[in-house]
């Protein structure tokens, strides 16, 4: 895209008409490209194509040197607002033991604190796959246990021989 934006500045502009616009923002009417170069030039500024599909095509006189600057300043701000969400997998069995029970949970529990979605999955082995209803009460018994800090994004389904839940952690605003 950067690239397309590039070539529609001063001689880059392939229209012969254009609606133009000062860099005060006033409208200076439709010109010819020649008669909008040569006031751009005499501002000391570019011209600058800023709606190429309009008729005719708008262009504005502006720095362009210092709009190219503006528009990455503001990209590198939004980059750094933005978070970063994973996803991390507490693997369960159907007949999991108490103990073993409550070290994925307390996984699962540190996860969500730091802010990442937890995806549970059981995973059916043998004739376990008979009895689906067990591997369900093990995972509704880990959504129940996490419910003070996280929601159930994704309810309890089966894909295959594993059955998935996903839980992402609560919005504290």
């Amino acid at each position: 895209m950067t690239i397309a934006k590039d070539m529609m500045v001063n001689d880059g502009i392939r229209a012969r008409e254009l609606r133009l616009i000062g860099q005060d923002g006033e409208q200076l009417g439709v010109k010819t490209k020649a008669e909008a170069l040569q006031i751009a030039e005499a501002a000391n500024l570019d011209l600058v194509l800023v709606a190429p599909g309009a008729k005719p095509p708008v262009a504005r006189i502006m720095d362009h040197g210092k709009f190219r600057f503006e528009q990455q300043k503001k990209e590198r701000e939004a980059r750094k607002k933005q978070k970063v969400i994973n996803v991390k997998e507490v693997r369960l069995s159907p007949t999991i033991d108490v103990n073993d029970f409550n070290t994925k949970l307390r996984n699962a529990r540190k996860f969500l604190e730091k802010g990442d979605k937890v995806k549970a999955s059981i995973r059916f082995k043998g004739r376990a796959i008979t009895h689906k209803e067990i591997g369900q009460k093990v995972l509704d018994r880990l959504a129940e246990e996490t419910a003070d800090i996280a929601t159930v994004e994704q309810k309890a389904k089966m894909d295959g021989r594993s059955m998935f839940l996903t839980l992402a952690p609560k919005n504290d605003k």
